[in-house]
């Protein structure tokens, strides 16, 4: 449930942080949004008080699952949609109250919305002849923007005669023709086959950094999140959980929910029994229901008595056949299934004490795999065990 908002909040602010006019352009982030507020009823937040600022040249993707408020935020951006409050600066001057044509950015949205009349070229060109450049200077333009795309040679073609990663192509093309300091990208893979999805996360991420231009990217698809990102920024309730580079989104998750939404977790639910420092790291320990005790990563503070889980990657956990001597951070469980992924084998163990199954990634090249019945002993090493509250 989204928290509610007092009507009051629902009242535009005009204020500008003044050292967002004074930063030096070089340092200067590229976009700011400063106390950002969004809702549709005037009671209901969809975006709660959102400090964002958006680097020069980056990458960044806004995640979420549906409803969690990254799309209100682009399309906030693009101007599609006003803040209720707050203030969104580009270079240091407000674009709050700027129609969406007077903004300039690039645009690509997952539909493609290309003109089924008009050919690829001359979909390209539209920005260009809106913007009154001249006839010549368009032509070599929309060339080299179908170039940078690999679509040399279907500039007279119709969109219906492209296949659909072809068209997606065409519209990220005409994102691109005008030159924009910035393109927006609302799941524009979400329509393609899984493969040519993938294929296409590539070239997005290598035309980025051919351009240098500014992209900001929304999905709810956390490996193509992780696969283009320089940063990326993880959305729920209307409010950022966590934002940062994608080694430090997927191995160092801010909160519960940050852990669960990216990649996968066997999680663990217990108590802390002792808290402490260990070389500068906060660190737990948590009693199973089942009296076995976890040692792990203390992210947010748990005190002693809190109920907490414990989460670690499947890639993670080791694997034993054999009981280890002395070693902690050891669960025994019972191989419930052997699953073939093509790259990896996926264990799911069933563990005791009522906890749910535990899920462990093994190489293929493993030389003896269990089989489904068999015993084996879990490790799941502190330094990769995260404790939550």
């Amino acid at each position: 449930m989204m928290a509610a908002a007092p009507a009051r909040a629902a009242r535009a602010t005009n204020s500008i942080d003044p050292t967002s006019l004074t930063m030096p352009e070089t340092t200067r982030p590229l976009v700011q949004f400063r106390g950002v507020q969004k809702t549709y009823d005037g009671e209901q937040l969809v975006v709660h008080r959102l400090d964002l600022d958006i680097r020069r040249g980056e990458f960044l993707t806004l995640l979420g699952p549906s409803g969690s408020g990254k799309t209100t935020t682009l399309m906030m951006l693009a101007g599609f949609e006003s803040p209720t409050a707050g203030e969104i600066l580009l270079d240091g001057a407000p674009i709050t109250r700027t129609p969406p044509h007077k903004r300039h950015f690039g645009m690509v949205f997952q539909n493609y919305a290309l003109f089924p009349h008009l050919t690829v070229g001359q979909n390209v060109a539209y920005p260009l002849t809106v913007r009154k450049v001249p006839a010549a200077d368009q032509k070599t333009r929309v060339e080299q923007a179908l170039a940078m795309v690999k679509l040399q040679g279907k500039a007279d073609r119709l969109p219906a005669q492209l296949s659909g990663g072809q068209q997606q192509r065409v519209a990220l093309a005409r994102a691109l023709v005008f030159q924009p300091q910035l393109v927006l990208m609302d799941e524009p893979l979400g329509a393609l086959d899984k493969q040519l999805r993938e294929h296409m996360q590539l070239e997005l991420k290598a035309l980025h950094a051919q351009l240098g231009v500014t992209f900001v990217y929304v999905t709810h698809d956390q490996g193509e999140a992780l696969t283009m990102s320089d940063r990326v920024a993880v959305f729920n309730d209307g409010v950022i959980q966590q934002i940062d580079g994608v080694q430090e989104i997927y191995e160092r998750p801010a909160n519960r929910f940050v852990a669960g939404f990216i990649g996968d977790s066997t999680v663990l639910t217990g108590t802390v029994r002792a808290a402490h420092t260990d070389g500068g790291a906060e660190r737990c320990g948590v009693v199973l229901p089942d009296g076995r005790v976890l040692t792990g990563l203390n992210i947010n503070q748990a005190a002693v008595g809190d109920a907490v889980q414990a989460c670690v990657r499947p890639e993670r956990i080791m694997l034993h056949t054999r009981a280890p001597a002395e070693r902690g951070n050891l669960l025994q469980a019972q191989v419930g299934s052997v699953i073939y992924y093509g790259d990896h084998l996926r264990l799911i163990c069933r563990l005791a004490g009522g906890q749910p199954d535990a899920s462990a990634k093994l190489p293929l090249s493993t030389p003896t795999v269990p089989h489904p019945g068999d015993t084996v002993w879990l490790e799941f090493p502190p330094e990769f065990t995260r404790i939550y509250r």
